[in-house]
């Protein structure tokens, strides 16, 4: 159950509180930045099998998959974040044009200022904490708010947080409803949501009642096209590996796959193999198979298993929040399997004749999170990276863009918008302020009335 609503909770109070560290300067100092960033590392070195734990207590998560798909990122964004942070808040140079000479202009970053975080129940660790990494590197304050649907992480990250981090700066509010919708009802400097679209609209309706800016991290229907050249064997490990990892409950999961009847006779064999090749005859009784994060999720993935024929898997028990992985082939293109983000180990196969079909079955629909391509043509990939928008992309593999931080993470249209990681990220929760600085000398008389001929002459030549 989520945790009872605080009656003391006071969200106008807490971001007063913010706001004013924040005006003392403390967040702009280099130094401050990074010694949170290291703190925050420590947090989750010292405390890593709690985390470990409380994830399988969310998610039935292995503590390898914990690990993998939580932790070790963080770690790598942090790392990454503390190597470049020195070169991210240098001015940037930028040429001046003649007419204002003598100058120098620049840009210079510049923190937002105070920050509202809210995470995701999927990846309730690692979807909460990565977009602090960037917040606190451009030197915001932060309010984090955890998804109650991950009570045990939530708990977790609320109890250490202010035993690592600077308190004045870094507040975790623990909730539900209540506490969200308070919260939202502030004015902040900068939102950053991660979740469904329907939650997204109406963080973006109540960030737009006081014109703050949002990054909104949303999910969608992710296409895996697999063409008649690729490597099937490799594909269909990578596919299985992708889709099935923490239950098929990650935004960027192969949602349905594109192919023709051809592949397909070939490939869902070899996912079938794979599948046992990971979790056994049974997955049920694997340590390593997850779990769905509540009852009527597992029944609302249930109620998928009847748009199609199931291949291999559809074993439901949604007491216990087990749905087994599976495999769906002769779906209807307008079923609720085709039309709704899945969020779930329920993989629908979409067979066409060709490529282009592929292409356009792909453009007709709302742009996706991610779009993955399996082929060992490059001309076929580029023309499909070329002709297919999406906010993220991988060829020949699934979900591992996620593994370099030099690279943005984000949507396009109805995948979100704004993206993170890296200097994206500080650049996501920064201010670039435009700057000019002139010298007191050669103050060109041209722009000053009276006007005349000569003057105007003279400015088009230095235009």
């Amino acid at each position: 159950m989520p945790p009872e609503p605080d009656s003391g909770f006071d969200a106008a109070a807490l971001v007063a509180g913010l706001r004013t560290f924040f005006r003392s300067g403390t967040t702009a100092d280099i130094g401050w930045r990074r010694r949170q960033l290291e703190q925050l590392r420590s947090m989750l070195s010292e405390n890593e099998a709690r985390f470990l734990d409380a994830l399988a207590q969310d998610l039935h998560k292995a503590p390898q998959e914990g690990y993998m798909t939580e932790i070790s990122g963080l770690y790598e964004d942090i790392a990454h974040t503390l190597k470049y942070l020195k070169k991210w808040v240098r001015p940037r140079r930028v040429p001046t044009p003649l007419i204002a000479q003598p100058a120098k202009s620049y840009t210079l970053p510049e923190p937002l200022g105070v920050v509202l975080i809210i995470g995701a129940w999927n990846y309730p660790l690692q979807l909460l904490l990565s977009p602090l990494v960037p917040a606190i590197a451009a030197g915001n304050c932060a309010v984090l708010k955890p998804s109650e649907l991950a009570p045990a992480t939530s708990r977790l990250v609320a109890e250490l947080l202010p035993r690592y981090l600077d308190g004045d700066a870094f507040i975790c509010v623990e909730g539900a409803v209540p506490e969200t919708t308070a919260l939202l009802e502030q004015r902040w400097d900068h939102i950053f949501y991660t979740g469904g679209g329907q939650v997204g609209r109406i963080v973006m309706a109540a960030a737009a009642k006081h014109l703050t800016p949002v990054t909104l991290e949303l999910g969608g229907k992710s296409p895996c096209i697999v063409a008649d050249d690729a490597n099937i064997a490799l594909a269909a490990r990578r596919i299985a590996w992708g889709k099935f990892l923490n239950a098929g409950q990650t935004c960027i999961a192969p949602d349905y796959l594109l192919c023709s009847k051809t592949t397909a006779d070939r490939l869902l064999p070899e996912i079938e193999k794979s599948v046992r090749a990971m979790f056994g005859d049974d997955p049920r009784k694997s340590p390593d198979y997850g779990r769905i994060v509540n009852s009527r999720h597992a029944h609302r993935l249930a109620s998928y298993l009847s748009d199609g024929e199931v291949v291999f898997g559809g074993q439901v028990d949604a007491d216990a929040r087990y749905v087994a992985p599976t495999l769906l082939r002769n779906v209807g293109v307008e079923s609720a399997v085709m039309q709704e983000e899945i969020f779930g180990p329920v993989l629908p196969v979409v067979e066409l004749n060709d490529i282009s079909e592929a292409e356009a079955f792909v453009n007709e629909r709302e742009k996706p999170l991610a779009l993955y391509v399996f082929t060992q043509s490059d001309a076929t990939a580029d023309h499909l990276l070329a002709r297919c928008s999406s906010g993220n992309a991988c060829v020949n593999d699934c979900v591992m863009f996620m593994a370099n931080s030099a690279l943005p993470f984000g949507g396009v249209g109805a995948s979100g918008m704004g993206a993170y990681h890296g200097e994206h990220g500080f650049r996501t929760f920064s201010h670039f302020k435009a700057v000019m600085k002139r010298r007191n000398i050669f103050d060109l008389s041209i722009r000053y009335a009276p006007f005349s001929a000569w003057k105007f002459k003279l400015l088009r030549l230095l235009r």
